[in-house]
């Protein structure tokens, strides 16, 4: 039984648009759809638009001999252009962007994102006449929402609003190609095993193994864990013989990195690194602990281990629930303590 009321009749070759910009966590809770896709549609066209910061995440699955993924990898540079509104580049910049998106008309534009940025994208596109455009008809609880952009949209998909991030894409997406509702009971997949298995090794100057990766900021200060935690847990973690990294993404995190690594014997604040290198430091990595971020999040979805610590966001709408490597501790309003950090560390690390 499907979850949608759609008439469109769906040919094997259909041609999909999806469309989720950003941010990190969120265009990687949306890599399951590519393989639910594939595995009932594996003619689709199926193209992605996404902000240019993040084409780095899709690029592992963009079709290639042998692989069908991703077929077109769209970059949106809205972030770049609203800096320089008035400049004729970003102008030139927009209009080569539209070109880009209109060389194909679709069947189907799935939009996952509920923003009124990301439907604007859907009303770019071109689309064919009987075109389904789908995306969501509801907020998720402590997820942003604009409810203005249901008006470019065919059919809205009513979801739970206790619905995960990655569950939630997957609604959106069986409703616009009337398929059944794809559950937990099939493991949601995101990269493909001989992409993870041939990440580079980790080569950042200072890193030595084994080591432990605290991704300890996030761009939403009530969702930080304590610093006392963080430093009771690097102390603990060093006395039995591991490094303690501690990345940082701007000034004011660069800065909770040294504070934390001046209480953490032996411990790393390595220079600032790409998404590329954060592949390579978190696969290299005997554990990652952090935050509900993006980069915690990579980590989860790779399969390294994880604990994804929950201040002030739920657990459910992003904990990692596909594998035995990933503990989730804490919740909304109820922060994990550094004794029950380190035990969970202690049973991944055996």
């Amino acid at each position: 039984m499907s979850i949608s009321s759609s008439t469109t009749s769906i040919s094997s070759q259909p041609k999909i648009l999806l469309v989720k910009l950003s941010s990190l966590g969120d265009v990687l809770h949306n890599l399951p759809i590519i393989w639910d896709i594939r595995a009932r549609l594996p003619e689709a066209q199926i193209d992605w638009v996404v902000e240019e910061g993040y084409v780095n995440l899709l690029e592992p699955l963009k079709s290639s001999p042998g692989f069908r993924g991703i077929d077109r990898i769209i970059p949106f540079g809205l972030r770049r252009w609203k800096k320089n509104l008035f400049s004729s580049h970003s102008w030139s910049d927009f209009f080569a962007f539209k070109s880009e998106l209109q060389k194909i008309s679709y069947d189907f534009v799935i939009e996952t994102q509920g923003l009124i940025k990301s439907a604007l994208v859907c009303a770019l596109a071109h689309k064919n006449p009987d075109a389904v455009v789908a995306g969501l008809a509801n907020a998720t609880e402590f997820s942003g929402y604009e409810p203005q952009a249901r008006m470019f949209y065919t059919q809205s998909v009513q979801v739970p609003i206790d619905c995960h991030a990655v569950d939630r894409s997957r609604w959106v997406a069986c409703s616009a190609l009337d398929l059944p509702l794809i559950g937990r009971t099939e493991a949601p997949r995101f990269y493909p095993p001989e992409f993870v298995e041939n990440i580079p090794v980790c080569n950042i100057a200072g890193i030595e193994k084994p080591y432990i990766v605290f991704f300890h900021s996030t761009a939403r200060a009530a969702k930080r864990w304590a610093n006392e935690e963080w430093v009771a847990l690097g102390k603990a973690l060093s006395r039995i013989g591991y490094q303690v990294v501690l990345p940082w993404g701007n000034e004011a995190e660069k800065k909770i990195s040294e504070t934390l690594s001046n209480q953490i014997p032996e411990s790393l604040v390595p220079p600032r690194f790409s998404i590329d290198e954060a592949f390579s430091v978190i696969a290299s990595a005997a554990l990652v602990v952090g935050v509900d971020t993006g980069l915690t999040h990579l980590a989860a979805v790779i399969n390294r281990p994880t604990i994804e610590i929950y201040c002030d966001s739920p657990l459910w709408k992003t904990e990692g629930y596909w594998s035995n490597q990933i503990i989730n501790l804490g919740d909304m309003k109820n922060p994990p303590s550094a004794k029950e950090v380190l035990a969970a560390a202690i049973q991944l690390l055996a």
